[in-house]
């Protein structure tokens, strides 16, 4: 028998859920955007083999707003049946996808679990870092040094490691557990991790604050799906990060606040390539040679 409690939550409380592994080790968690017309409208899904205990949906109300709601699911494989619900992505030339979906012929897969539902491009953040990322390669840039910022669950490093194979590529979360993730889902996506060219180096890190990066930079690319807080903190620190020359791949902002962000790397010279379109934009920004 399974049962499933569910909780409204905001975005940031939907993004955080990685988190919770250590607050409900017992459950599968799994966050989704119900309604894209309400953005910050989300639900947190925690899927368990077991009736939850007190304790256990107490745990569940830590993690969003109201009152959780307790269901009973009868003999479904709730594994199985979150991961049905989550389909597969087509941003440019990638296809992301969870276990229960075939790969697709002539294009370039990515298999994440749907129980690390975030970041596996079921939002428009990461279809549309995706798609910035083929079209960048599309028109011919070459990039040989790399950082995911943010990293989640390591997708967009994986797909950049895909388009550029000869590059380093260094991804960092502020979130221990994130990285564990990454680490497991490159193992599970045959993305070879080290030091040298066409590996993907993996740490803990807040913001650009890490030797790794410091060792690494400059960068050529750096792409990162957060908040548009953050991202505006840190435009100084990923200006001082970049290469004469390269490109910040920005995602996680409101189409609202696009323009705030913008301006903050604009400040600093950046040009801005591209502004991505729809209710939650990709900003491309550029590096003066």
């Amino acid at each position: 028998m399974s049962f499933r409690v569910s909780i409204a939550c905001t975005r940031a409380q939907g993004e955080a859920i990685a988190d919770g592994e250590e607050i409900l080790p017992g459950a599968v968690l799994v966050a989704d955007e119900p309604d894209p017309g309400q953005p910050d409208h989300w639900l947190i899904h925690a899927y368990f083999e077991h009736p939850p205990t007190k304790d256990e949906i107490a745990a569940v109300a830590t993690l969003g707003l109201d009152a959780p709601q307790v269901e009973q699911l009868g003999e479904a494989d709730w594994v199985t049946m979150s991961q049905a619900g989550l389909q597969p992505i087509r941003a440019g030339r990638f296809t992301v996808h969870t276990p229960t979906h075939a790969p697709d012929r002539d294009r370039i897969n990515f298999e994440i679990d749907a129980g690390l539902a975030f970041g596996t491009g079921q939002h428009a953040t990461t279809g549309g870092c995706l798609a910035a990322l083929d079209k960048l390669e599309r028109d011919g840039r070459r990039i040989a040094n790399i950082a995911d910022i943010g990293t989640g669950t390591g997708l967009l490093a994986f797909a950049a490691l895909a388009l550029w194979p000869n590059a380093k590529c260094i991804a960092t979360d502020i979130d221990p557990v994130a990285v564990d993730v990454a680490r497991d889902n490159a193992a599970i996506n045959r993305v070879k991790l080290g030091h040298g060219a066409g590996e993907l180096l993996l740490a803990v890190a807040d913001g650009m604050d890490s030797p790794m990066l410091a060792a690494r930079a400059p960068f050529d690319l750096i792409v990162t799906n957060i908040l548009a807080g953050p991202l505006t903190e840190l435009a100084a620190d990923f200006a001082k990060s970049l290469a004469p020359g390269g490109t910040i791949v920005l995602a996680g902002l409101l189409d609202s606040q696009a323009d705030g962000v913008a301006a903050a790397y604009e400040q600093l010279g950046f040009g801005i390539a591209e502004r991505g379109f729809g209710e939650w934009p990709v900003l491309v920004c550029e590096q003066p040679h």
